[in-house]
């Protein structure tokens, strides 16, 4: 019998980046690997995107990659969402401000 790894507080990986993505303020973007590490699982970005892609109600455009690109055949809608939030995007590219995330 395998058994999912469960923090402290006896949250799963999964629970913890629901809550630490539902956590990001309007206009707040962070990256995929970011999300891993304040999850507890430092290096496993592509398990966020996974969790994302198999996700209903978070709130998904704030989540970036490293280099700040959009979700590959959501550009427009992800930029559109952005942009409702006072984010600029070029060239389907998070431009990073002061405060926000990516650094």
């Amino acid at each position: 019998m395998s058994s999912v790894p469960v923090d402290e507080g006896g949250r799963t990986f999964t629970e913890r980046v629901y809550s630490t993505i539902e956590s990001l303020a309007e206009g707040e973007v962070a990256t995929y690997g970011e999300i891993a590490a304040d999850a507890g699982r430092p290096g496993a970005a592509r398990a966020v995107g996974r969790i994302l892609a198999n996700s209903d109600g978070l709130p998904w455009w704030r989540v970036v990659t490293r280099e700040g690109r959009l979700v590959p055949g959501l550009e427009d809608e992800h930029a559109l969402r952005l942009a409702r939030e006072g984010l600029a995007v070029r060239h389907n590219r998070v431009v990073r401000s002061s405060g926000a995330k990516p650094e």
